[in-house]
């Protein structure tokens, strides 16, 4: 079906297909885009975006996805080869997608990210699978030498001392759980939403083995430049218990198992708070400054919720 729609070099062919649309860009600059063969079918065709994710997508569309009770889009065709710009693969379009934050489709995601969760991590244990960010302990240790700057942009956000020595224990001690399981590894606003009224969840080629707080935080505390989230701050704990009910956590381990989470939360937002500070002073981000600040202000809201939780 497929058949000459994408050429030899990997894009698209304009002789076969009656148009096109960009809907985003990867962090190697390829785009991922719509395109119609006529006026009533349409697909997507997704270029490898990141190049240390060569030939994931498929890989985990063949071996994850299927067994989960989740609605994604289907890979339709496919291209994976040892030359980068050579990969890419086709899918189904879902249409217009809803990106959504609230307490229903945050709720639903918690009890699907557990089920995800519950796949046996030894499965995957051999396989280079490989995450979008450095792990928790090293976002810890790039802080520890970067305090200057933090201490800097905690002064100029009104940060207290108090809440900054919580934090800088906490890069120190690094009281991070070793368990791991399969996290999606990037669910930002930007990968979940509403299709057809179904929730769908999108991007897994960063999908990897790491503790389940990294699934977690990006659902609940990971700001995005063009997802700015409500602030609701109740919604964190609602989340957290419905994790807590799903995976079946003991209501005695539910206190340390939150506080681990506010910790992590904390660290991560310190780490993106120096990334978005980076962005905003070198303006070479995508993003504008308007939507840069914004995503500051909302990461250092976050930040401080959840240090202040930390006992």
């Amino acid at each position: 079906m497929f058949t000459n729609i994408v050429t030899a070099n990997g894009t698209l062919n304009d002789r076969y297909i009656l148009r096109r649309e960009n809907l985003y860009q990867g962090s190697n600059g390829r785009f991922v885009e719509r395109f119609f063969i006529d006026e009533t079918k349409s697909y997507i065709f997704k270029p490898l975006t990141n190049n240390t994710q060569l030939g994931k997508e498929v890989w985990i569309f063949e071996n994850i996805l299927a067994e989960l009770p989740l609605k994604y889009p289907k890979i339709l065709s496919s291209s994976v080869q040892t030359k980068l710009s050579n990969n890419w693969i086709i899918l189904e379009d879902l249409g217009n997608i809803t990106h959504t934050f609230d307490s229903a489709i945050a709720l639903e995601l918690t009890a699907l990210m557990a089920k995800w969760h519950s796949l046996p991590a030894e499965r995957f244990s051999n396989t280079e699978l490989i995450g979008p960010k450095p792990a928790i302990e090293e976002m810890a240790n790039h802080i520890l030498q970067n305090k200057e700057k933090v201490f800097t942009i905690f002064r100029l956000h009104n940060i207290s001392e108090r809440l900054e020595s919580i934090l800088f224990s906490a890069c120190t001690s690094k009281p991070f759980s070793a368990a791991k399981v399969l996290c999606h590894g990037d669910l930002h606003q930007g990968n979940f939403g509403y299709a057809s009224g179904k929730t769908v969840v999108l991007d897994w080629e960063h999908c990897h083995l790491n503790i389940p707080n990294w699934d977690l935080f990006h659902l609940i505390d990971m700001s995005h430049p063009d997802f700015p989230k409500p602030d609701d701050h109740t919604l964190r704990n609602k989340i957290l218990d419905c994790y807590c009910e799903e995976t079946q956590i003991s209501v005695p381990d539910r206190v340390k198992f939150k506080q681990e989470y506010y910790l992590f939360s904390a660290v991560f937002s310190v780490w993106m708070m120096l990334l978005i500070q980076s962005d905003l002073d070198n303006q070479s981000a995508k993003w504008t400054a308007e939507q840069l600040s914004r995503q500051l202000k909302e990461t250092i809201r976050n930040l401080v919720e959840c240090a202040e939780e930390i006992i």
